[in-house]
């Protein structure tokens, strides 16, 4: 069991390059979280699955801070999820979350949006076009279908089945019907052989258009994009926690911070009496 793990864990960390663009660092570092997890998790052999116990690994690394913790469980969580979707199922016991303060995203400036979009084709073109002016999730992008569009606003599915609607814009409908004209899907409006094209697929598609540009972007990059400019722009954090799908405004109000920082250092950079010891 150990052998075929060791196997999995390089193909997974393969993936992590080729599909997510992930650095070497990144890649490092989780291989060597999950070496040392599986010195100690249990792995159980039942009847239609394979279960990792982690308490013996969560007691090893139980003096070590939230933040830790929480990126080595993540790492494991990653690994698992991969297992599950290339035909390995596995459960996870003793997998509770650690609670580490948020820390502010990173959004990307629309100046280097709008430059890695003059050297899209037109499919990537759609798909960063989407997630920028939606705002939508990686997940919600790849289940979008055909059906949830109508001329000005677009129907989201989101976390807990949470229905909402999003404006639609008339630059991005035109690149929505001149896409639709053009391709033979039937329920998605991303497809492969009569699927919905993967979440990886997708962020795979986005890593490579901004990696032209010599920028590393992942989808949720732009969905912070799309909240910062809006809220930016004075927005009502209400109507932004409505269109993002957040089920409480506290998790909007990260973005309002980030406002004030970008301000601050705005501020910091153009005032003439800033670096000045006195007057």
């Amino acid at each position: 069991m150990k052998k075929l793990i060791a196997t999995k864990r390089k193909e997974f960390l393969t993936s992590l390059e080729e599909i997510r663009g992930y650095s070497d660092l990144t890649i490092k570092s989780y291989d060597e979280s999950l070496k040392e997890a599986f010195l100690y998790i249990e792995i159980i052999q039942q009847e239609k699955c394979l279960l990792f116990d982690l308490m013996p690994y969560r007691v090893k690394i139980s003096s070590l801070n939230p933040k830790t913790i929480s990126k080595k469980l993540s790492a494991i969580r990653s690994f698992v999820e991969y297992l599950n979707e290339n035909s390995m199922a596995v459960i996870l016991k003793a997998d509770e979350s650690i609670k580490v303060a948020k820390t502010l995203p990173k959004p990307i400036s629309h100046e280097h949006i709008v430059e890695a979009l003059s050297y899209c084709e037109p499919l990537e073109k759609l798909i960063v076009t989407l997630l920028y002016t939606l705002g939508l999730r990686i997940s919600e992008l790849s289940s979008l279908k055909i059906d949830d569009l109508s001329n000005e606003w677009v129907r989201v599915l989101g976390k807990g089945n949470k229905q909402r609607d999003i404006p639609l814009l008339a630059h991005t409908k035109e690149l929505l019907d001149e896409y639709l004209s053009r391709s033979i899907q039937k329920k998605f409006i991303f497809e492969k052989n009569g699927e919905k094209l993967s979440e990886n697929s997708l962020r795979y598609i986005v890593i490579k258009v901004f990696r032209r540009v010599g920028l590393k972007v992942t989808p949720h990059q732009l969905r912070h994009s799309y909240a910062s400019q809006l809220l930016n722009a004075s927005a009502p954090i209400a109507d932004v926690s409505e269109l993002l799908g957040h089920s409480s405004m506290a998790t909007t109000q990260i973005y309002t911070k980030l406002g004030s920082a970008l301000k601050q250092q705005n501020y910091n950079t153009a005032h003439p009496l800033c670096g000045v010891d006195k007057i």
